[in-house]
């Protein structure tokens, strides 16, 4: 166990650190830390089983300190926490994007603030501003509104005020855009192409929306963007997070840097070095704990920062100022707290508003002619379900897939899933006389995805393909998108599928 250093610089280092922890109940060290100053603690998913289990953590921190900000990584798309077991019982943003009703869009934002302040978050990590402009991102993809920056920006507007409205602080990411690459920066540091203009015209205006609709928070991302700063990521630069957030768009509120942990910028600058960096650069609040979530890391970071004030690297002033806007944070938020509603009882299927939400995002769409597939299906079908690689911002504890809500509504239902070191395998087998069901996922960025899918429709012509991801690639008798692989978004393509509901 790590002692706390003395004095108000320790205390205001404790301010702008946003530690994740281990366990459904708050550790001693949380607790301690609450009351040194931490102003700040991020949930996970190992942190939720349900909602009394979270209103009774929240509860246990606020007994500590009444006005600490608890975020949440929570896009109630296929990036859910507080759903996390079950999969989210909302569509996502790309799932809203394609209905484009931005007031659909804020009345689903508006449902999840109410669910989150109803168990005592206040702060949210959503919505995800980024215009996916690559098709081949591997970490964007469902999570953006769409393709279109006009489009993502007003859902981004209406998704930060139906949140707030909800009482809960909206958090745009990853600024200046994570949209146009084909990197992970949890893996690596991503270069983000184009010049100045090309930036004004697509990666920046969501944000923009998002700075006039009054998102109290922005999260930075780990990006190189040469036509900003050609040396720094924005997390570290202090062109693009002072000259470019702050001047030019006129932002007031926290930034918060996306994990420090992420070898985008920890892998190249130091743990710890990259959390003093950041905060010269002017990010307010450094978010910590998805791979590092102890005391031995919130106590590096905390002495990090205090030696970087005492030998002159971070002025006391910037620290100050960053350790100011995480209590003004906090202050809307006790007053948002004040006028949100008593947590109610719930629904065991969730969200209502999201699962007609996803009932409008289904697309189908009839392949070339020949041997055709019909909907609703005739017969229990055999499923088969290709999972490609696991991206790490959604997780691999969220589960996924149309079979399970396809033999609720089918009972007789047949499934298989296989990943690209099944193969090859023969995806057609156990369908004989039966309908054939291929689930993907972005099936247009997976090789071993699209030669499988392939090889079956030329055995099963009138195979259905349902495709959970992005659907840039439109092939099969009948393609099904549901622009999301969400629980509510299964429901309602198994839904289509069986005929429980008119198709659209």
């Amino acid at each position: 166990m790590s002692s706390a250093p003395t004095g108000n610089l320790a205390s205001l280092a404790a301010a702008v650190l946003q530690p994740g922890f281990v366990g459904t109940t708050p550790p001693p060290w949380i607790l301690r830390w609450l009351g040194e100053g931490l102003g700040s603690v991020v949930l996970f998913a190992r942190n939720i089983v349900d909602p009394d289990q979270v209103a009774a953590l929240t509860a246990a921190l606020r007994a500590e300190r009444p006005d600490v900000l608890v975020g949440i990584d929570e896009e109630a798309g296929d990036v859910t926490r507080i759903e996390s077991a079950r999969g989210s019982s909302r569509p996502g943003n790309l799932a809203l994007g394609a209905i484009d009703d931005p007031e659909l869009t804020a009345e689903v934002a508006r449902d999840l603030g109410r669910e989150l302040a109803s168990v005592g978050v206040t702060l949210n990590f959503a919505p995800d501003a980024d215009v996916n402009s690559n098709p081949d991102n591997p970490v964007i993809g469902v999570r953006s509104f769409g393709s279109d920056p006009a489009l993502a920006a007003r859902h981004t507007a209406a998704w930060v005020a139906g949140l707030q409205d909800g009482g809960v602080a909206a958090c745009a990411k990853h600024f200046p855009g994570h949209g146009d690459t084909r990197v992970d920066s949890h893996h690596d540091l991503p270069r983000i192409g184009g010049t100045r203009q090309r930036l004004d015209a697509v990666e920046l205006v969501p944000f923009g929306a998002a700075v006039a609709a009054g998102a109290q928070a922005v999260m930075t991302g780990h990006l190189l963007v040469p036509a900003l700063d050609p040396e720094l990521p924005a997390t570290l630069s202090p062109r693009i997070l002072g000259g470019l957030l702050r001047e030019e768009m006129g932002f007031q509120g926290l930034v918060v840097t996306d994990a420090i942990e992420m070898r985008a910028v920890a892998g190249r600058y130091g743990f710890a070095g990259a959390a003093v960096r950041a905060l010269a650069a002017g990010a307010d609040a450094i978010c910590v704990g998805g791979e590092r979530a102890d005391e031995d890391a919130a106590s590096e970071l905390r002495a990090a920062i205090v030696a970087a004030v005492l030998s002159g690297e971070l002025p006391e002033e910037r620290l100050a100022e960053a350790a100011k806007r995480v209590a003004q944070l906090a202050a809307w938020t006790v007053a948002a707290r004040a006028g949100a509603p008593t947590r109610p009882a719930g629904s065991p299927d969730g969200s209502p508003v999201g699962l007609a939400a996803a009932r409008r995002a289904l697309r189908v769409t009839a392949g070339a002619p020949g041997p055709s597939a019909t909907l609703p299906l005739a017969a229990a079908p055999h499923v088969v379900e290709f999972a490609p690689p696991r991206n790490i911002a959604i997780g691999a504890e969220t589960p996924w897939g149309v079979a399970a809500p396809l033999a609720d509504l089918l009972p007789g239902t047949t499934s298989v899933r296989l990943g690209a070191a099944d193969l090859p395998a023969e995806p057609a087998a156990g369908a004989a006389g039966r309908p054939l069901v291929l689930v993907v996922r972005d099936l247009h960025r997976h090789d071993w995805m699209r030669a499988a899918v392939r090889d079956a429709l030329a055995v099963r012509p009138d195979a259905v393909v349902v495709e959970l991801g992005v659907p840039a690639l439109v092939t099969g008798a009948v393609h099904v998108a549901t622009h999301g692989a969400t629980r509510a978004c299964a429901r309602a393509a198994a839904e289509l599928l069986a005929g429980a509901v008119r198709r659209p």
